[in-house]
């Protein structure tokens, strides 16, 4: 028989965990400095340091990811977007585990933006931030408007020429960040900001806020889909325009928001009317009430000018005359009311009867009514005392003492309460048999 090679375990050299951990680290770390990682994230956590851990997935394998504080995020990490991380490949010794150190990242295409767009939108719709029923409408001649953009750029300056050109009015602007990873919490901060005002300081708040940035990729609006600010937005108590990118952008807040502007010029332009429109509206106005008035006092001059052509005298004859006739045919009224009347009570006091007569057939129908009760009264006890008497006798028949008199016997437990089928009856046990003359206590034994 061929003896077994026998291994030499004295030569394999033997490491604490701790080198065997640092050696891989180093490894590991050494050969896969700068790598490129495509998948789902999954398990999205925000530590309260502010590091942020997930997994990256695909069909087939797991690897757990960290990106550090003070990373720069282009968009918002959230579960089910599909990402292409950018770090490298470490262990972490405290578990053993190996990890990807991102850096940075980019979505895995826009078609990994849009499904993750479509996705939201869709369960946002299904909460109803999106109803028409939320909408508020615009005042018609806003004294304030809030302008949330960034304080520089083409924007804000379209924005503010054109407000001055339409209808001179007071804005406040609130200075944003409106791409990058601080751009959503600082939107919705400012939507906050101004609705607290319009709850400590009304007089001070503005009556629209205008939500405005020019165009750009889907990745430079994805702030305005995230849904913090959607929801600030759909929040907000004061009514909000929504103005994002060009006419063709798109994005969630244009949903919650109560109007939607094509373009940020268009925005300023649906907050407030023309003043020169609304001016030269006041004018025609002010020309046709003077005309009414004219009107008015022409046709009273008319009046005025036919009532001086009649003489008072003929006048008071007129009224005089009248009044006679009046008079007259009120007598002849008032005569013939009361011969009218006076017929017809003469007729109704004829049908009356003398009360004595009603008091005495009254008596008659109680007496006869009164007899009549008593009779049926009498017939009525009688049929139930009969009818009770043969209940007690059934009664008596049937109660369980009767039953114990022909040799009957009922069965208890130790409780008193019945017995009534053998499977009742378990292994060991006291029972009490109950006959017409006493109690019998007997043990069980059930085989």
């Amino acid at each position: 028989m061929q003896q077994q090679p026998v291994l030499n375990l004295i030569e394999t050299p033997v490491f604490s965990v701790t080198q065997l951990s640092q050696t891989l680290k180093k490894t590991v770390e050494q050969s896969f400095s700068r790598v490129r990682v495509r998948g789902e994230i999954s398990g999205f956590k925000r530590h309260t340091s502010g590091h942020l851990y997930f997994s990256l997935k695909d069909q087939e394998s797991v690897i757990d990811g960290v990106c550090w504080r003070g990373t720069p995020l282009q968009i918002q990490l959230e579960d089910g977007l599909e990402i292409i991380a950018n770090g490298r490949i470490t262990i972490y010794p405290g578990r053993s585990k190996y990890q990807i150190i991102v850096d940075s990242f980019e979505a895995a295409g826009e078609g990994a933006l849009l499904k993750l767009l479509l996705d939201r939108k869709n369960r946002l719709m299904a909460e109803g931030l999106f109803d028409p029923i939320r909408k508020k409408q615009l005042p018609r001649y806003p004294q304030t408007i809030g302008v949330i953009t960034s304080p520089t750029g083409a924007v804000i300056r379209d924005i503010l020429h054109r407000l001055q050109d339409r209808y001179p009015c007071r804005v406040l602007v609130w200075p944003v960040a409106v791409q990058g990873n601080e751009a959503a919490d600082q939107v919705a901060t400012a939507i906050k900001g101004f609705n607290r005002l319009l709850q400590s300081q009304p007089e001070l708040a503005p009556d629209i806020l205008i939500v405005a940035r020019g165009g750009g990729s889907l990745e430079d609006l994805w702030a305005f889909n995230e849904e913090v600010v959607v929801r600030a937005v759909a929040d907000s108590q004061i009514p909000i325009i929504s103005a994002i990118g060009h006419e063709t952008d798109t994005t969630l807040i244009d949903f919650s928001a109560d109007v939607r502007a094509p373009t940020p010029t268009a925005a300023a332009e649906i907050s407030v009317p023309v003043r020169s429109e609304l001016l030269q509206r006041i004018l025609e106005r002010q020309h046709r009430q003077s005309s009414a008035l004219s009107q008015i006092i022409e046709r009273a001059h008319l009046t005025l000018s036919s009532l001086s052509l009649l003489d008072p005298n003929r006048m008071i004859e007129d009224k005089m005359q009248r009044l006679d006739d009046w008079l007259e045919r009120l007598t002849t009224v008032k005569t013939s009311f009361l011969q009218q009347h006076s017929k017809k009570l003469e007729f109704l006091s004829a049908r009356v009867r003398h009360p004595n007569d009603l008091i005495q057939s009254s008596h008659q129908s109680l007496e006869f009514l009164s007899h009549k009760f008593k009779g049926v009264a009498s017939r009525l006890v009688e049929d139930a005392q009969h009818e009770l008497e043969l209940l007690t006798s059934k009664l008596d028949q049937n109660s369980y003492e009767k039953i114990l008199e022909k040799g009957f016997c009922w069965v208890s437990d130790t409780a008193n309460k019945p017995i009534s089928r053998a499977e009742q009856i378990q292994g060991n046990t006291d029972i009490t048999l109950h006959f017409v003359d006493g109690d019998v206590p007997l043990s069980v034994q059930r085989r």
